[in-house]
């Protein structure tokens, strides 16, 4: 192993069921979706380069999601934070799919 320890991830059933349907649902937010892909690859045992490659991201953008997912399990990928103006911030709160919308 090179490099710094990378943080473990091991999901439940569960877990890897909701990301699963966050990944293929038409109507999840592609940044979502993009975010549940990188977390299931990283649990998978895949190493960051061999993800980075895959999908065709940054090497920065799968420790960000690997480390906030193995801190605050999947809340780290509902939640993010959007700039909205330079000398402030908003959260915004990705609700995960419901099967009865009204």
């Amino acid at each position: 192993m090179s490099g710094r320890p990378k943080a473990e991830l091991v999901l439940s059933e569960a877990e890897r069921e909701q990301l699963t349907a966050l990944m293929t649902r038409r109507k999840t937010a592609q940044a979502l979706a993009l975010r549940a892909r990188i977390v299931l690859a990283c649990a998978e045992g895949t190493d960051n380069r061999t993800v980075v490659a895959k999908l065709r991201v940054t090497q920065q953008t799968v420790s960000k999601w690997r480390g906030r997912y193995a801190m605050h399990r999947l809340e780290a990928c509902l939640t993010h934070r959007v700039r909205a103006h330079p000398d402030r911030s908003t959260t915004h709160v990705l609700m995960p799919p419901s099967r009865f919308s009204i």
